[in-house]
C-alpha cells in the first residue's frame, strides 16, 4: 500500500511539472506560423491562428498585444487570457542582394592619347 501511495504522488508531481512547462510556452505573434499559434494560445483554433497570420501579412507586425484583437474572431478577453504567452519580437526586414551594375556609366571609358 505504501508503494502505491509513492507511485500516486510521483504521478501527480509529474503531471504538475508537465502542465507548468506547457503553460510557460510563448509565441511570437509577429513571426509564428498558424500551427504554433494554435498550439500555444488558448481559445485560438486553426482558423483563428491562420487569421492571425493573414492579418499580419496584410497589415504588418503587431505593435502591441491588444492589436491582436483587430483580428476577426479574437477579442480582448482572448488577448487577456493569453497575455503571458504572447511575445512581440519583430523581425528585421528581408534585404534583397544588390546585383552588380552593368550600365555603361559603371564601365570605365578608355582615355584617348595624343
Amino acid at each position: 500500500m505504501k508503494s502505491f501511495a509513492i507511485i500516486l504522488k510521483s504521478l501527480a508531481l509529474s503531471l504538475l511539472l508537465a502542465s507548468s512547462a506547457h503553460a510557460a510556452d510563448k509565441v511570437n505573434i509577429n513571426t509564428a506560423d498558424a500551427a504554433t499559434s494554435d498550439a500555444v494560445l488558448g481559445n485560438v483554433g486553426p482558423a483563428k491562428a491562420q487569421a492571425i497570420v493573414d492579418y499580419r501579412k496584410a497589415n504588418g507586425v503587431f505593435k502591441s498585444a491588444e492589436e491582436l484583437a483587430m483580428v476577426k474572431g479574437i477579442g480582448l478577453k482572448t488577448v487577456e487570457k493569453n497575455r503571458d504567452r504572447i511575445e512581440l519580437g519583430r523581425t528585421a526586414p528581408a534585404q534583397k542582394p544588390v546585383a552588380p551594375s552593368t550600365t555603361t556609366a559603371a564601365k570605365a571609358k578608355p582615355v584617348a592619347r595624343r
